[in-house]
């Protein structure tokens, strides 16, 4: 059970003393919070002692009577809202008014509790600050989180873009400055690098716009029922230079038609990823088989390929973001190492698995299973 640490201000030893009997067995819970909450009380008697004790300890929650010798409750507010000391404040005093509470509030208390209250009343109004202040300290962990992912994403991918920007510069500098003399020919394995790295830098784009997609929180992407059996003709169509360039065979089982409740682009990439990377990774003359299987509210999708496979290790890491596996087997395929966190991502929308089976040497089958989106 977490606690959280209250400090009750007020100069009234039986005012302190109620809200102690009131609080002291008193929890908190709600059902998206898995723990609940109790309160560790402190008190203090006038404001310069409310002040030292706030300066010194942190605390959570601060009950905060107005009226105090010493200093006044809305003075003390004011030098937490300057100083930035995270905890929430709820005024409680005798001498409500409206100028008083919007005073208040402007100063960043979050509620403000009238004398005489009840048992009752007040009890509320902790589940009611406990809430706020658990809600307020989340979001600004998940907002943090982002900044720093921002950060290391930017990081790496100014990294993934530097290397080809460079080696496409020299490139053009060497055929600028006719190192190789004026034959073009003698150009053409750096002309062809340069393409091949301009490639590279387009899938990373590609595939980081992918990304923003779908981690967009506001997205409200369009969904129908589709037919993915001829999405799946489709992309292996558009794939079919890349398998003629190292003869690779795809074996296609699914039923003339397959209908499923999904939104196009986002299962037009994840055909896209499973087919490329078997082609990418498969043998010379190597073969794929693709299967889907329509169920009654869900839909399978297996791919098995005739390729250099992985091991268990390789397999573990592969759904990471920007993760490459880099073995002398792989070491000049290009890719963003974003496609498979992608797809995992896509897939995991529509509440679905996906599982891996590789054998270094052999194959490695990719097991997908997907349920209709929400209509």
């Amino acid at each position: 059970m977490a606690k959280l640490k209250t400090l009750i201000v007020d100069d009234e030893p039986g005012i302190r003393s109620g809200i102690r009997r009131i609080l002291s067995n008193f929890t908190t819970s709600y059902p998206f919070i898995e723990e609940n909450f109790e309160y560790e009380l402190e008190e203090a008697e006038d404001g310069i002692i409310a002040l030292d004790k706030i300066k010194i300890k942190k605390y959570d929650i601060i009950l905060l009577d107005n009226k105090l010798p010493g200093i006044e409750g809305i003075e003390i507010l004011n030098i937490i809202k300057k100083e930035e000391i995270d905890c929430a404040v709820m005024m409680i005093t005798s001498f409500a008014s409206l100028d008083l509470a919007v005073r208040a509030t402007n100063e960043g208390a979050y509620n403000f509790v009238p004398k005489p209250f009840t048992p009752a009343e007040l009890r509320t109004a902790m589940e009611n600050i406990t809430k706020h202040l658990y809600l307020k300290r989340l979001t600004k962990d998940v907002n943090k989180e982002e900044k720093q992912f921002r950060f290391q994403f930017l990081s790496i991918i100014g990294h993934e873009l530097k290397s080809p920007i460079n080696a496409v510069e020299s490139y053009l500098r060497i055929i600028l400055e006719q190192q190789l003399g004026n034959n073009i020919d003698d150009y053409k394995t750096m002309i062809l690098r340069s393409i091949e790295r301009i490639k590279g830098m387009r899938t990373l784009i590609s595939d980081m716009l992918d990304l923003t997609k779908v981690q967009s929180q506001n997205q409200n992407l369009p969904k129908s029922e589709l037919d993915i059996c001829s999405l799946a003709k489709r992309i292996i169509e558009t794939l079919e230079p890349m398998q003629q360039q190292r003869n690779i065979k795809i074996y296609t089982d699914f039923p003339a038609e397959c209908n499923f409740y999904c939104n196009e682009n986002e299962i037009n990439i994840i055909f896209n990823n499973l087919i490329s990377n078997a082609i990418k990774y498969n043998i010379e003359n190597g073969k794929i088989f693709l299967t889907i299987k329509p169920e009654e509210n869900q839909i399978k999708i297996i791919t098995e390929d005739t390729g250099i496979g992985m091991t268990k290790e390789e397999v573990d890491m592969l759904f990471g973001e920007f993760v490459r596996i880099k073995n002398n087997q792989t070491k000049n395929i290009e890719g963003s190492g974003l496609g498979l966190s992608i797809l995992k991502k896509i897939i995991e929308k529509y509440h679905g698995t996906i599982n891996v089976d590789s054998t270094p040497d052999k194959g490695t089958t990719f097991s997908i299973k997907m349920f209709h989106a929400e209509k």
